[in-house]
């Protein structure tokens, strides 16, 4: 089966977050069971020419050119745009991972125009909004390819309910299915002194400076204890700087900046904790990574990962900020941290199988192929 995985930007850096992942982890999943999978997005950080491949999945990749200063939503690329009509007609299924932005929601159109089977997955990224260009975009496009596509894949049933609300009706074609995560061996127990890792985006949704500021508590206990800051800025990296400063911790805190997938896998087998702060995080990516090495998590209540990290034990869940430090300190015990360690390596492999997600992707797109096609 031909795939066309559709996903806003691709850089070195990971700057889009989990989409791209997840499109990638997809298409490795699909080619080994024999499919064709193509990736097509915008590039950004890769020069003049950017690869024809991305980990070995061919990809259509057009520099982003910025037309308005909104964030991703502002990007694009002409040379994209027109030959997406061409790409759609050559696929079996379109795989779009839905924004409001001006990559995949074109793209959707065109599926829809040339009546390809879509499926859509929004990743958290379409909810309800009250910003003038959420509402203009809305009206003009999102609600037509939600009601178009052959299914809307959905992570969680807040995302569900946040779906509805923007298409004013309930989506009869909405379907759940989790993020997988390739299987891992699981890490060794972590040596050394303590290390505290986060490794996500630098922004504010992320909350990044709770993270540092748990800092102080947990090395009262642990004083050689090192805290890890990894992920691509995206305006909050300033305020770490600041805090970190403020806090007299610089010698304490390692400020990495982005890393490619190789060495965030690297990084989690050496953490002893990982630590996402994030508020409303529907499925991330990076506490599945985490979970799949063994290394126990620290998530939030409203993280969409909360119910199975919680039950499984495969790490603690806080209420918010003021509770991550005392949830570090108890992972750090020894018999804690060997308990939460297996049960995240199990979760991971028994919940989160990519090998599953893709089985089940594959039933949606045989669905897909076989429904009647849209007329946009």
């Amino acid at each position: 089966m031909r795939v066309l995985h559709a996903v806003t930007l691709h850089s070195p850096t990971g700057a889009f977050g989990g989409p791209v992942r997840v499109a990638l982890n997809l298409s490795h999943g699909l080619r080994a069971r024999g499919h064709d999978p193509r990736l097509l997005a915008l590039a950004d950080g890769f020069g003049p020419t950017p690869p024809t491949d991305v980990e070995g999945v061919p990809a259509r990749l057009h520099p982003a050119r910025r037309l308005l200063p909104l964030g991703f939503s502002g990007i694009t690329s002409p040379a994209l745009l027109a030959e997406a009509g061409r790409l759609v007609r050559g696929a079996d299924v379109v795989h779009v991972h839905l924004a409001r932005d001006l990559v995949t929601l074109p793209v959707a159109l065109a599926a829809l125009r040339a009546r390809v089977p879509l499926v859509l997955q929004t990743h958290g990224m379409v909810d309800p909004s009250d910003r003038l260009l959420a509402k203009v975009l809305d009206a003009l496009a999102v609600r037509r390819v939600l009601r178009g596509a052959a299914a809307v894949l959905h992570l969680t049933a807040h995302e569900r309910r946040g779906l509805d609300a923007v298409l004013g009706a309930p989506l009869r074609t909405a379907v759940r299915l989790v993020n997988g995560v390739p299987a891992q061996s699981p890490r060794p127990a972590p040596g050394g002194p303590p290390r505290i890792l986060y490794a996500a985006r630098l922004q504010d949704r992320k909350r990044p400076c709770d993270f540092v500021a748990a800092a102080p508590e947990v090395l009262r206990r642990h004083p050689d204890a090192r805290f890890v800051v990894a992920g691509p800025d995206e305006g909050e990296r300033a305020a770490v700087e600041r805090l970190v400063d403020d806090l007299g911790l610089r010698d304490r805190v390692d400020l990495v900046g982005p890393l490619g997938a190789a060495q965030v896998l690297e990084e989690l087998r050496r953490a002893h904790v990982y630590v996402l702060p994030s508020v409303d995080e529907p499925f991330p990516m990076s506490v599945l990574e985490s979970l799949s090495v063994g290394t126990p998590a620290v998530v939030t209540v409203s993280n969409g990962l909360a119910p199975a990290v919680g039950e499984a034990g495969a790490g603690r869940v806080v209420e918010d900020a003021s509770g991550l430090a005392g949830a570090v300190l108890e992972l750090l015990e020894p018999q804690a941290a060997e308990k939460a360690s297996a049960a995240a390596h199990a979760l991971a492999g028994s919940a989160f199988s990519l090998d599953a997600v893709v089985a089940d992707l594959l039933d949606v797109y045989v669905r897909a192929v076989g429904q009647p096609r849209s007329q946009a």
